[in-house]
């Protein structure tokens, strides 16, 4: 062990990342966390969390309309989006102390930094400087927004990662993407006075949902004002004096204040992975780790990747983490405490989903 500055290190302190490295802990193993951005990763930080609290925050303007009806008499409500997303943040940054102390109670040493391998036995933290030798290496980067292929003007995009933080509620925003996350984003906007122009190539939203449920979606959407744009993608965005003018496939122009992409997301593999792996590892075509990764160690070294990391055709992170997490003390797989989740159920993912969770 002498030869270890750390038995695990994590890369990543999403919410793998963070599970793997308490519980790795709570065995007595000396593990460190190190985390370039915030603790906590996409789902608590710009993913399923905050994207709930505005989903709660879109459905008030249906809630005032229906109580007249029960003989309330409101005066005209006024939404204030800067307000929202100052408790949000407010919210976000509790969850974030909450994960923080969690990982340090149970003894976690957490960086706050860019993490690189430099080879299969060693880890650079940019921040510093400092080269971490660890026992086992646990690869939890997640993934990042997929903007698609170049097209001109796509600078002048913004992803679901920035659509927490905008200053003000667009008055028109185009959403390009028929996925779970762009449908979410679609309806939160145009809940919240937005006007939406959602923009898909495919024939109808949320493909590899069951049909009836995209087509009675579809048609509320469009109820609710929603322009549902199939059989095109944007093809050029241009900035003007008042916003942006995004042209689509087939020639239509659209103008409007924000256009956001949510079409998918890819592995974040910069983190040196290539620098470690041997013949029994590969990085598949969208930049994950592939089957030979999982549950196997890089040159001995290197633990399984997990998360969206590994790519959504492989693994659950819930089952690479139960394979590995004894290992430092010498344990037995699966000796978990808790049940085991049923994974045999279909997921719905793919180059078509949206952003975060």
């Amino acid at each position: 062990m002498a030869d270890h500055d750390v038995d695990l290190l994590v890369v990543g302190a999403g919410s793998g990342g963070v599970r793997a490295a308490r519980i790795a802990a709570e065995y007595g193993a000396r593990v460190m966390v190190a985390e370039e951005y915030r603790v906590g990763g996409t789902c608590v930080i710009r993913g399923c969390v905050p994207k709930k609290l505005l989903v709660y925050a879109s459905r008030f303007a249906d809630d005032f309309e229906d109580a007249a009806g029960y003989g309330w008499t409101l005066n005209e409500p006024r939404f204030d989006w800067p307000t929202l997303i100052a408790n949000k943040d407010r919210e976000i940054a509790r969850l974030e102390l909450a994960y923080t102390t969690t990982l340090e109670r149970a003894g976690v040493k957490v960086v706050k930094s860019r993490a690189v391998l430099e080879d299969a036995h060693t880890v650079r933290l940019v921040a510093s400087g400092t080269a971490i030798r660890p026992r086992y290496i646990l690869i939890a980067t997640g993934a990042a927004p997929w903007m698609g292929p170049a097209i001109p003007g796509i600078e002048h995009a913004i992803s679901s990662n920035e659509a927490f933080q905008l200053e003000e509620l667009p008055a028109r925003i185009l959403i390009q993407g028929g996925g779970y996350i762009a449908v979410e984003f679609a309806c939160i906007l145009a809940g919240l006075g937005s006007h939406v122009t959602l923009v898909y190539r495919g024939e109808n939203i949320l493909r590899g949902f069951d049909d009836d449920v995209r087509s009675h979606l579809r048609s509320e959407m469009e109820k609710q004002d929603i322009e549902v744009m199939t059989g095109r993608t944007v093809s050029a965005i241009e900035k003007t004096a008042t916003g942006f003018c995004a042209t689509l496939s087939d020639g239509h122009e659209v103008t409007v204040d924000r256009v956001m992409f949510a079409i998918g997301r890819l592995p974040n593999v910069a983190c040196g992975i290539h620098r470690a792996r041997d013949r029994r590892h590969r990085v598949d075509r969208e930049g994950g780790a592939g089957p030979a990764a999982q549950g196997r160690h890089l040159q001995g070294i290197v633990s399984p990747a997990e998360g969206d990391f590994v790519g959504s055709r492989h693994a659950r992170a819930d089952e690479a983490r139960r394979r590995w997490h004894d290992r430092p003390r010498g344990g037995s797989p699966h000796r978990g405490r808790g049940r085991r989740r049923d994974d045999s159920a279909p997921r719905h993912r793919g180059e078509d989903e949206g952003d975060e969770g």
